[in-house]
C-alpha cells in the first residue's frame, strides 16, 4: 500500500470534520442553467451528507447531473440555491480567494482529460498547486519527485504531457492532487479515457489513497468502477435516486499533509516567477502570435525615438546655420526700421559707439560694418562683389571660419591698410584654375588690395550664399571707396551666458545716452533663433503626435491579440482555478504578458531607431540625428504602460473566468 510522503513540517489535519459531523453537506440544492425562455435544473432538491475519510462513487448516465454535482462539491461551481457547506462552513459566504484556497490546500482534482498545462514538464504540472501556495522551491521540487516516483513516473519527471502515455498523464493528475495534501479528492470519470490496464492501475492508486485517509469522491458513469467505493449514490435527471452503502466503511487514521500556506515576500516572489515563466513559454509557444502583437509596438517606439532624433538633429544643425550668421548677436541699424526712408540721411552711428559698447561686460566682441558693391577684376576676370568693411571682430561676432591664410587685425584697421579676406565663391570666381590667391593683388573698383586670407562662405538664411563677399578693414573701405565718416550698423556678440533681451535693453540705453535720441533700431538674431527653434518643434510634436497614434493602434492590437490568447487558453486558465489559482495570479500572468509583449517590441524598435540613424549617417544627407536618452527611456515607458493599459481588459476577463466555464472549454 502507499503510504503518504509529507513534507517537512507536517501537521495534523485541521480541516476534516469531527466526530460525526458531515465533512460536505448539501441541503436543498439547485442548479439551473438558462435554457432558451426558460431554465434547466441540473441539479433539483440535493440533500446529501460526506464523511471525512470516505470513498463515494456518483453513478448515473450523461447528462444525468453526477458532474455538476462534483462541480458543486469541488467549489468550481455555486448552486443556484441550497446551501453547501464545507466542515460546517457554509460556501455562499467564502470569497473568490477564499474558495481558492479551499481547493488549493484541501481538495485535489483528477480529470477524465488530464488537463495538464502542456508548456510544463510532468516536474512543473504536479508543482504548480504548491507555488501559489507559496512553499519554498526546494521543498516542492522534494515532494513532487517523491510524489511521481511513488507513482511509477521517477523516469518521466522533465516529460512534457505530449510524450506521455494517457495512464501516465492520469498519474500526474493524481501527483498534482495529492501536491499540497488532497485530503478530498475528486475523480471526475478516472477511466473514462484510458485503457483497461491503466484503469485498473489507477483504480488501485485511488484505492490506496483511501486507505491512508483521503476522502475520495468518484464520479462515474461504469458501475464497474463505482464498486471500488464504499458508498454509491446514483443520480437520474438531477435527483438522488438511491444512496446505499456498497460496503462497511473503515475508519482510517488521521491524514498527514504538509505545512499549511506560507506567508510573506518568498510566496509572492514565486508566484511572481511562476507567472513570469509561464508568460515566457506561451510567448515562446507562440512565435508567429507574439510577433505580430509586438508589430505594432515595434513601428511605435522605433516611429517615436526616429522622429525625436531627427527633429533634434534637424535643430541643431538649423542652430549651427544660425550660428554662422552670428549667434546671439544684435545689430544697431540708424533710423526707426528697415522700412525708414530717413535712415539714409542718419549719421550718428559712428566707430566710438562702437568702441563704448565693446566695454559693457556682457558683451563678447563688436565689429563696424560699412558696405558696398565693386567690381573686382583680377588679369581677365571680372565679377561684381559685396565689399564689407568691417571691424577686427567680425569674424568671431559672425562665427566665420578661416579657410586659409589669416585675418587682418586691430593694426591693419588703424593703419587703413589695403588687406583682404575673401569667401570661397569670391576664390573660385576670381582664382578659377585653382591658383593660391593668398598674396594676390586684386582692385576693388579703383582700390587695389592683397588677399591675406579665405574664410568659408557666410550661410545666408538656410542656404549658402551664391554672391561674392569680401571683407575689409572699415576703415580703409569708409575712407578709400565711400569717402563717409558714419558707420551702416554695429553688430554685437552677447556673452552666451546673458540674455540677449536683458543686453538689447542695455545697448540702447547706452546709445540713445550718446546720441541723445533713438535715431537707431536693434535687430536681435535671438528671435530668428527663436522662432526657427519653436517651427522645428512643432514639426516634432506632429510628427510625434502621427507616431503615438501608431502606438495606440499597436496597444489596442496587444489587446486584441491577448483578448484571442484568453480564448484559446480559457482550459489552461480553468485548471489553474482547479488548483488554487487566485484571481490575482491569473491576472498577474496575463498582465506580465502584456508587459513582456510590449517590452520586447519596445526593445526591438528602438534598435530600429538606432539602426536608421546608422544608415542616415551613412547617406550623408547632410545633418545626423541625435539620439535622447530620456526619448529611449521615454519610449521603455510609454511600452510598459502600454502593455498595462491595454494588458489590463484581457488579464481581467481571465481572471473573472467561472473555474467550471473554463474547464469545459476545450
Amino acid at each position: 500500500m502507499m503510504q503518504e510522503t509529507a513534507a517537512p513540517g507536517s501537521q495534523g489535519n485541521a480541516f476534516a470534520g469531527q466526530g460525526d459531523a458531515p465533512l460536505l453537506s448539501l441541503s436543498h440544492v439547485r442548479r439551473e442553467y438558462p435554457s432558451g425562455d426558460g431554465v434547466f435544473a441540473a441539479l433539483k432538491d440535493i440533500n446529501l451528507e460526506i464523511h471525512a475519510g470516505e470513498m463515494v462513487a456518483i453513478v448515473g448516465q450523461s447528462g444525468s447531473g453526477k458532474s455538476t454535482l462534483m462541480n458543486i462539491l469541488g467549489c468550481l461551481d455555486r448552486p443556484t440555491s441550497g446551501a453547501y457547506k464545507v466542515n460546517g462552513r457554509d460556501v455562499s459566504q467564502f470569497e473568490q480567494d477564499e474558495l481558492a484556497a479551499l481547493r488549493r490546500e484541501h481538495f485535489g482534482f483528477i480529470f477524465q482529460r488530464y488537463h495538464l498545462l502542456t508548456d510544463l514538464n510532468a516536474m512543473g504540472n504536479v508543482e504548480v498547486p504548491a507555488v501559489y501556495s507559496g512553499r519554498a522551491r526546494r521543498e516542492r521540487d522534494q515532494r513532487a519527485r517523491a510524489l511521481l516516483e511513488r507513482l511509477g513516473l521517477g523516469d518521466r519527471t522533465g516529460h512534457r504531457p505530449g510524450m506521455l502515455s494517457g495512464g501516465q498523464q492520469q498519474r500526474v493528475s493524481i501527483a498534482r492532487a495529492l501536491m499540497n495534501g488532497g485530503e478530498v479528492i475528486f475523480a471526475d470519470e478516472p477511466t473514462g479515457a484510458l485503457d483497461s490496464a491503466s484503469g485498473v492501475e489507477v483504480m488501485k492508486i485511488l484505492g490506496e489513497l483511501h486507505a491512508e485517509g483521503h476522502t475520495v469522491i468518484l464520479v462515474t458513469h461504469d458501475m464497474e468502477v463505482a464498486q471500488h467505493a464504499e458508498r454509491i449514490i446514483e443520480i437520474r435527471d438531477g435527483d438522488i435516486i438511491d444512496d446505499r452503502q456498497n460496503r462497511p466503511h473503515r475508519p482510517t487514521a488521521g491524514l498527514v499533509r504538509p505545512a499549511p500556506e506560507k506567508r510573506g515576500f518568498q510566496q509572492l516572489a514565486d508566484r511572481f516567477s511562476e507567472a513570469f515563466r509561464m508568460a515566457v513559454l506561451a510567448m515562446a509557444a507562440h512565435k508567429l502570435r507574439t510577433f505580430l502583437t509586438m508589430l505594432g509596438i515595434i513601428i511605435g517606439i522605433a516611429a517615436v525615438v526616429s522622429v525625436v532624433a531627427l527633429g533634434k538633429g534637424s535643430q541643431e544643425q538649423i542652430l549651427s546655420n544660425i550660428s554662422s550668421l552670428g549667434t546671439n548677436t544684435l545689430t544697431v541699424y540708424p533710423g526707426k526700421s528697415f522700412g525708414d526712408m530717413r535712415s539714409g540721411r542718419i549719421e550718428t552711428l559712428i566707430d566710438t559707439d562702437a568702441e563704448a559698447l565693446a566695454e559693457l561686460t556682457y558683451v563678447d566682441s563688436v565689429t563696424p560694418s560699412v558696405s558696398t558693391s565693386e567690381t573686382a577684376r583680377y588679369r581677365n576676370v571680372s565679377a561684381t562683389a559685396n565689399i564689407n568693411g568691417v571691424g577686427d571682430g567680425y569674424f568671431r561676432v559672425r562665427g566665420l571660419e578661416l579657410e586659409t591664410g589669416s585675418l587682418f587685425g586691430a593694426e591693419s584697421v588703424n593703419r587703413l591698410e589695403q588687406n583682404a579676406v575673401i569667401d570661397e565663391n569670391t576664390r573660385d570666381t576670381l582664382f578659377p584654375d585653382g591658383e593660391d590667391p593668398l598674396g594676390k593683388v586684386v582692385v576693388f573698383g579703383q582700390v587695389p588690395m592683397r588677399i591675406i586670407g579665405v574664410v568659408g562662405t557666410q550661410q545666408q538664411g538656410f542656404g549658402g550664399s551664391s554672391s561674392l563677399t569680401v571683407y575689409a578693414p572699415y576703415t580703409t573701405v569708409m575712407s578709400r571707396m565711400l569717402g563717409q565718416t558714419f558707420l551702416s550698423s554695429i553688430t554685437v556678440r552677447v556673452s552666451d551666458d546673458v540674455s540677449s533681451a536683458a543686453a538689447e535693453a542695455g545697448v540702447s540705453k547706452l546709445l540713445a545716452t550718446r546720441h541723445g535720441t533713438e535715431d537707431f533700431f536693434i535687430s536681435n538674431s535671438d528671435d530668428i533663433r527663436e522662432t526657427i527653434t519653436s517651427t522645428t518643434q512643432t514639426m516634432t510634436y506632429l510628427i510625434a503626435a502621427i507616431a503615438v497614434i501608431s502606438l495606440l493602434v499597436g496597444g489596442i492590437g496587444v489587446m486584441n491579440i491577448m483578448l484571442v490568447s484568453v480564448t484559446e487558453r480559457t482550459s489552461e486558465i480553468g485548471v489553474r482555478m482547479a488548483v488554487g489559482a487566485r484571481q490575482s495570479d491569473i491576472l498577474q500572468q496575463f498582465l506580465i504578458e502584456a508587459v513582456l509583449v510590449c517590452l520586447v517590441g519596445g526593445v526591438i524598435g528602438v534598435l530600429i531607431a538606432l539602426g536608421v540613424g546608422v544608415l542616415f549617417s551613412l547617406a550623408n544627407l547632410g545633418f545626423e540625428m541625435v539620439y535622447s536618452t530620456f526619448s529611449i527611456l521615454a519610449a521603455f515607458l510609454c511600452s510598459t504602460l502600454i502593455g498595462v493599459a491595454f494588458g489590463f481588459l484581457p488579464a481581467r476577463r481571465a481572471a473573472q473566468l467561472d473555474p467550471v466555464d473554463a474547464l469545459s472549454r476545450d
